[in-house]
């Protein structure tokens, strides 16, 4: 039997193609996971609400998504954690139509989002507010990953959205506005996350570990500039991006250190969730939603 035959597989969630996956594209064009024993099968789901479901209900081991997915699904009662920041915070862009001038033209229009009540919609509803427009001034429209918001927005069935590159570079060389991006409004929030399950995880630790080392060898590799040409040549099959985009994206992991989340960012995401929702009880402490033992015993032992 091939050694690879005998390996655990994870499974593994992502709501949609980005630049922010780019250490999973290398450790899959190089085997890293494979050679440190473990099969990564990755599913893009297209919905952060789907995604979440099934995480929730173990059809997936690992996922990539946002913070907040991870708090509402423990207050749902499952026992969901986020175990490493997996993403440097994307500098998600707020594109709009060629007609829209300012905040106040979004009264009234369909603004496409993943899921209204999660993610980057989040932080996309307290922007709104802060610029005059509360709930009910728009209607949040759910659409889906960057690919379909992207479209919807071309295509004029929503006026707006949140896009990271390149969907977000591709609509505003064809004559859309930016009303901003993210990293302007929220220079603080944390990035995508990998989270599981904590029973998963109790019956699967070396596999969990195998893919931490694995997602680490690639970033690793990524951020050797040697690699620069064969990194970006790796994004053409993955994304529709043009080499300026790239090469930004590339100096960003270059020249930052890994991702990070502390204690303190998942507060913000935290307080985020509760204002949204209108939550009364009281807030979990971050351990509730958060431990990154897994990853510092991996990161401790080199």
């Amino acid at each position: 039997m091939p050694k690879s035959a005998a390996m655990p597989t994870l499974r593994f969630a992502v709501i949609s193609e980005g630049v922010y996956s780019w250490p999973l594209y290398v450790a899959q064009a190089h085997r890293l996971f494979e050679r440190e024993g473990v099969q990564v099968d990755v599913t893009v789901t297209g919905s952060s609400t789907l995604q979440l479901q099934k995480m929730i209900a173990g059809e997936y081991d690992v996922g990539l998504q946002q913070s907040d997915h991870i708090v509402r699904g423990v207050e749902q009662g499952s026992d969901l954690f986020i175990f490493m920041a997996h993403g440097l915070a994307p500098e998600l862009t707020l594109v709009a139509a060629p007609e829209i001038e300012s905040f106040a033209d979004l009264k009234g229009r369909d603004i496409a989002v993943d899921g209204a009540r999660t993610g980057y919609a989040l932080l996309l509803r307290k922007w709104l507010a802060d610029q005059g427009l509360g709930d009910g001034a728009y209607r949040f429209v759910e659409i889906g990953g960057s690919r379909e918001r992207f479209d919807s927005l071309k295509s004029g069935a929503t006026v707006a959205s949140l896009l990271n590159p390149p969907f977000d570079r591709n609509l505003l060389a064809e004559g859309f506005k930016s009303l901003g991006t993210t990293g302007e409004y929220f220079p603080t929030y944390p990035g995508s996350i990998a989270a599981a399950r904590r029973s998963w995880v109790a019956q699967n630790e070396p596999a969990l570990l195998a893919y931490i080392r694995g997602f680490d060898a690639g970033y690793a590799w990524l951020k050797d500039r040697r690699n620069k040409e064969a990194a970006i040549g790796l994004l053409p099959a993955r994304l529709n991006i043009d080499r300026v985009t790239a090469d930004e994206a590339y100096e960003q992991i270059a020249t930052l250190p890994l991702p990070a989340i502390s204690a303190d960012g998942l507060r913000q995401v935290i307080d985020i969730v509760w204002t949204s929702e209108a939550r009364h009880g009281a807030q979990g402490a971050t351990s509730k939603y958060m431990d990154l033992s897994y990853v510092n015993k991996v990161r401790d032992t080199r």
